[in-house]
């Protein structure tokens, strides 16, 4: 891979809709699971062959004109410093000496790019492309082995969205929750969290299910008060604000664990209730998807009823590893897992669905891939090359360099992009940062490409329905 010169564009800007949609190729269903854990086994069995066994309420920092002019806002410096000459009302940051480099929040950061977009050169992007009238896109990160960066990846791919101008919501599915503390979220009880969204829809369905009761002369069921109390409950009264401006959360904490024993439980009391559309529905009803562009969810390292809720409810399914055997063999199970819950599904659904009459259900994606963490080019290179021959397309080619930068923000539980680039050398810092700039491109692309399938889509759907008129 060659390296970016100083003076390059950052690779997530001017990424052409048609052009990611080509690369990110055909939308991956439940059977594609199954292709894609072959493959891991073969894999596995080659490199058998060769031997190859806080506390306190967090703040986000401000950005230099270096860094905005860099990686935020695709403009020259002293452009950017004409432009604020010429415009005293907009954000002209603060000097920490005199005379010395202007800084500026993030919230400023949003409102210069702003005035960029509606005033600048029409060839540059200053924001992010996002079709209208398309919901928010969901993104599941998801294995069921610690320790590759789950949480890490999902972090900072909120982290880089939020920085490009999108507006992000972090949903914790973990009752770990460390991605909770990322972000400086504090979480009381499991009231706090998604269980009361997921109880929230089971209660909806018993309350249907109650109304059918009575027509047919069958006594209801009851209704406890916790899915009362449910009922009165939104996305909204969870969602909490982060130090991101455009990030919000919906946390974890060790009692959302509790939701594991109690959603089967309710599944056998009302088979009709879909427990894996629970937080799909939750968050349909009550208008996320159209509040943020991304949401990202960071799943339990365990194929739970909670991480089932995540994939099913996902768009696009980010599975993080590590260049190592185990972890390579350790994913191919897990999407042989994956295969094999989301097949039984379909079966078990569809037998009802084709005896009623009714549409049957298929699980969908619109793409799938596998990303290499904690990588390390001396060491993991002909591994890496293994693993990327086998996946092919599935495993991302970016890989997530290990760094000083990536490992001493790990250590303060911060995100790369929360530490100040002072701190290093610069060339340290750049060398950090790009490993996740590359990801997030990768990942941005998916998201267009997402994005640009369903815009043709509806305007195809749109022609058929001028035709037909």
């Amino acid at each position: 891979m060659s390296q970016a010169s100083e003076d390059s564009l950052p690779p997530y800007f001017n990424i052409s809709p048609d052009t990611a949609l080509a690369e990110q190729g055909d939308p991956v269903g439940t059977g594609d699971f199954a292709e894609i854990a072959s493959l891991c086994a073969r894999g596995r069995d080659d490199l058998l062959s060769r031997g190859h066994g806080v506390e306190g309420r967090k703040t986000l920092r401000m950005f230099s004109t270096w860094e905005i002019t860099k990686y935020l806002i695709p403009v020259a410096p002293a452009h950017f410093r004409r432009v604020l000459r010429a415009n005293p009302n907009l954000p002209q940051g603060k000097a920490e000496t005199e005379g010395g480099a202007k800084w500026f929040t993030l919230d400023e950061v949003q409102r210069l790019r702003a005035h960029f977009a509606a005033e600048g050169s029409r060839t540059k992007e200053y924001r992010p492309w996002r079709p209208k009238g398309l919901p928010a896109k969901i993104t599941a990160i998801a294995n069921f082995k610690g320790g590759v960066g789950k949480t890490s990846t999902a972090a900072h791919l909120a982290m880089s969205a939020a920085l490009d101008g999108y507006r992000v919501l972090v949903i914790d599915l973990d009752s770990q929750g460390s991605m909770t503390s990322i972000f400086g979220g504090k979480v009381e009880d499991e009231w706090n969290t998604v269980f009361p969204l997921i109880a929230r829809d089971y209660a909806l369905g018993l309350r249907e299910e109650n109304r059918r009761r009575v027509e047919r002369g069958d006594p209801p069921q009851p209704l406890d008060d916790m899915l009362e109390t449910s009922l009165k409950k939104t996305a909204q009264d969870v969602i909490q604000p982060t130090h991101w401006p455009n990030i919000d959360l919906i946390g974890a904490q060790l009692n959302l664990y509790w939701a594991e024993f109690q959603i089967p439980v309710w599944r056998m009391g009302l088979r009709s209730w879909k427990l894996w559309e629970a937080l799909t529905g939750a968050l349909e009803r009550d208008g996320v998807l159209a509040q943020y562009d991304v949401v990202i969810l960071d799943t339990p390292p365990a194929l739970g009823y909670l991480t089932i809720n995540g994939l099913a409810a996902a768009d696009i399914l980010l599975v993080p590893l590590g260049a190592s055997f185990l972890e390579f063999d350790s994913t191919g199970r897990f999407f042989d897992m994956l295969h094999s819950t989301f097949q039984s599904i379909e079966e078990g659904e569809n037998l009802a669905a084709r005896a009623l009459g009714r549409p049957e259900t298929h699980f969908e994606w619109d793409a799938v891939r596998a990303v290499v963490t904690r990588y390390d080019g001396a060491q993991q290179a002909e591994l890496a090359a293994l693993m990327q021959a086998y996946l092919g397309r599935t495993l991302s080619p970016w890989r997530q360099d290990f760094t000083a930068l990536v490992g001493q923000a790990g250590e303060q539980v911060n995100g790369i992009y929360e530490a100040d680039y002072r701190d290093f050398n610069r060339d340290t810092y750049a060398r950090g940062r790009r490993t996740f700039d590359e990801t997030y491109a990768g990942f941005k692309r998916l998201l267009i490409g997402s994005w640009r399938r369903d815009e043709l889509a509806r305007a195809e759907e749109s022609a058929v329905r001028k035709e037909s008129a």
